[in-house]
């Protein structure tokens, strides 16, 4: 039995076995000339789990001959991070890879500073979280960010072919096969990431060995690959992209991208009722009163989900997620909200006309409070034309919009109508 993981026995140690990542690891590229070169600087690999950050990590200590000090921001600290600088000093170039270095607080990513400046380290940080916020902008600014995709299903593949074709640690070793039929199956299980893969292929070499087989066959397969989910890094920065591009679906009428990130987010493992919050607002702030049906039927699909929870909650969003994609669309209402909320917090605490406010006392009647108010349905046509209902300093102030799509434009229309009695009574 192997005392290593698969994974870890199959990692490459040059670029020629490396798999994936072309569009930084080409001839002619700054990482792939720096790495050939020697030429070191320090570097932040920003990719989703099992693309290769660490083996690129270690590739480039190899290449350099540089020292390869290895620390994990889930279990360190600052005094681990000393003991590291330390050691470095002894070397005449060291390379401290940290992984996950996201989950460092600010005060543990300002320790590397000094040492980065004065040449101690070379600094690798490896996370799955967008730099952007995940670092300190010090930091970000002493190193290069390289961003490292998912693997595809051919590079997936590639990584199958290399285990299964290595006679001394993969599986050629063992005297294992797998059917070409099968390695795609593998390959979309493992969901664009290479550690996950080569986890699942040492599974099923265990079950065909159990079996005194020498093949993983579809049997096989369908024990180990049974039951998987698609990546979702809840909260993290694919669970925010996910989220996005349904929005975005929604908006750009789309009905058929919107289920599919909406499925993408449930078999992910996404909390249904957090979908169900952020569809409502999707109807307020995309279709608005183009459609007011819309807010009404996402609510809806959200009690449902509250009452009978899944599937036939997730179904019920699904729907309203359609309709919204189908409905006619206008963000009036999110725009004129925004214009009035930055209105209401840049001109401050203005008093409220005299005659908008109720007068339920006699001293209040006294101050004028409600004199000369106009009660809107004692006029023609239930409006009170040439009346104004802001402070004074603001009178005329318009935000809302109405679009020309759905029921905004008979809105419109009332809006107009109402603004020609509006001239009408300021010219009498």
């Amino acid at each position: 039995m192997q005392l290593k993981p698969l994974a870890d026995l199959m990692r490459p140690e040059s670029l020629g076995d490396y798999v994936g990542q072309k569009h930084i690891l080409q001839q002619g590229k700054p990482l792939y000339e720096a790495i050939n070169s020697g030429r070191l600087h320090s570097m932040i690999f920003w990719g989703p789990p099992g693309t290769g950050k660490t083996t690129l990590a270690r590739m480039i200590a190899k290449h350099s001959n540089a020292k390869f000090i290895a620390i994990s921001a889930v279990l360190a600290g600052v005094k681990d991070i000393r003991a590291a600088v330390a050691e470095a000093k002894d070397a005449k170039q060291t390379i401290l890879f940290v992984d996950e270095v996201h989950r460092f607080n600010k005060a543990q990513q300002d320790a590397f500073l000094p040492h980065v400046e004065d040449g101690t380290i070379f600094f690798l940080g490896a996370t799955t979280e967008n730099p952007s916020f995940a670092l300190n902008n010090a930091l970000l600014s002493r190193a290069r960010v390289y961003v490292l995709n998912t693997l595809t299903v051919e590079d997936l593949i590639e990584v199958i072919d290399r285990a299964l074709a290595d006679t001394e640690i993969g599986l050629a070793a063992l005297n294992i096969s797998l059917a070409d039929g099968l390695k795609k199956q593998f390959a979309m299980a493992a969901d664009g990431d290479a550690r996950r893969l080569l986890n699942l292929l040492e599974i099923a070499t265990e079950l065909a060995q159990a079996k005194n087989s020498t093949e993983i066959t579809e049997t096989i397969a369908k024990e180990v690959l049974t039951g998987g989910v698609r990546r979702f890094d809840n909260q993290g920065e694919e669970f925010y992209n996910q989220i996005s591009a349904l929005h975005k679906s929604v908006r750009g009428s789309s009905p058929d991208a919107a289920l599919y990130w909406f499925c993408r987010m449930i078999d992910g493992g996404c909390d249904p009722l957090y979908l169900a919050r952020r569809i409502v607002r999707i109807a307020s702030e995309d279709i608005g009163n183009a459609d007011p049906r819309a807010l009404q039927i996402t609510i809806n699909a959200w009690e449902t989900q509250e009452r009978l929870g899944s599937p036939e909650g997730e179904l019920a969003l699904a729907q309203a997620l359609v309709y919204m994609a189908c409905a006619p669309k206008s963000n009036a209402v999110y725009t004129a909200y925004n214009e009035a909320m930055q209105l209401a917090k840049q001109s401050g605490s203005l008093p409220v006309p005299n005659h908008l406010r109720n007068a339920p006392t006699k001293l209040m009647r006294e101050l004028d409070y409600g004199k000369e108010y106009r009660y809107a349905h004692n006029e023609p046509d239930a409006y009170a034309a040439g009346e104004n209902y802001f402070p004074e300093e603001l009178e005329g102030m318009r935000f809302y919009q109405p679009v020309a799509r759905g029921l905004e434009i008979k809105i419109a229309e009332k809006l107009k109508y109402l603004r020609e009695l509006d001239k009408i009574a300021s010219n009498s």
